[in-house]
């Protein structure tokens, strides 16, 4: 499973992206609208900085305005992923935006009748909501579960689902294990999820017991002892 990062936060993206784990980023208008600076700005320099996919999301509720949008925002970097909502219009969208080679992230998708609809019309990624379907009551995995199993069962179908509104930690590895081929974690449940107390621990016994040994400038005795070999 590939990892997204939910964010227009530079900062936190690149941080994220120095671990070596991040394969792109997705946006969305409250997103940016909390982050400020300029928006199209904001969106070229996360797809320079990672380099991968990047979703930027249309603000138009109509099918001409969605494309026109999607159309633009293409253009601002070829890393850049358009963002539709999963409405009637965004669903026409879709279509004319992947007949024309526009990579599509069908977003705020609730239930697996939506997902069938998004990839039938072309979408490069669906976007299901954990988090918000258990708000109320329903269980996001299953969703997961049944839209990667739907897909399994039409080879013709290449969507690759992307599991969003990932609350926790619990999410993201349950998103896994069903099969997802992407999820997209916030800045918050990146850093909940590497840490662990046993392993904060562990690493302060290796340190306090390396602090008894006499010389412990590792780099040091690596060159002498490299130097030392040379021939």
């Amino acid at each position: 499973m590939k990892l997204f990062i939910d964010s227009a936060n530079l900062d936190h993206i690149r941080e994220i992206h120095g671990w070596g784990i991040l394969a792109g980023v997705t946006t969305n208008p409250s997103l940016i609208a909390k982050e400020g600076g300029d928006f199209l700005q904001t969106v070229h320099d996360i797809c320079e900085l990672v380099r991968g996919p990047v979703s930027a999301e249309v603000v138009a509720q109509d099918v001409d305005g969605m494309v026109e949008e999607g159309r633009l925002l293409a253009k601002v970097h070829e890393e850049v992923v358009v963002k539709v909502p999963l409405i009637e219009a965004g669903l026409a969208a879709t279509r004319v935006l992947s007949s024309e080679g526009i990579k599509v992230n069908v977003t705020l998708c609730f239930n697996a009748t939506q997902a069938l609809y998004a990839a039938l019309a072309g979408a490069t990624y669906i976007s299901p909501f954990l988090g918000r379907l258990d708000d109320i009551g329903a269980s996001g995995i299953d969703l997961i579960e049944e839209i990667v199993q739907i897909y399994a069962n039409n080879p013709d179908i290449s969507t690759q689902v992307l599991a969003a509104s990932i609350r926790h930690p619990g999410h993201l590895i349950q998103s896994a294990m069903a099969g997802a081929h992407v999820a997209t974690v916030p800045y918050k449940v990146f850093k909940q999820s590497v840490k662990h107390p046993l392993t904060d621990r562990g690493n302060q016994g290796f340190l306090d017991d390396w602090a008894t040994v006499p010389d412990r400038d590792i780099v040091g005795q690596v060159q002498r002892w490299l130097s030392s070999r040379v021939v």
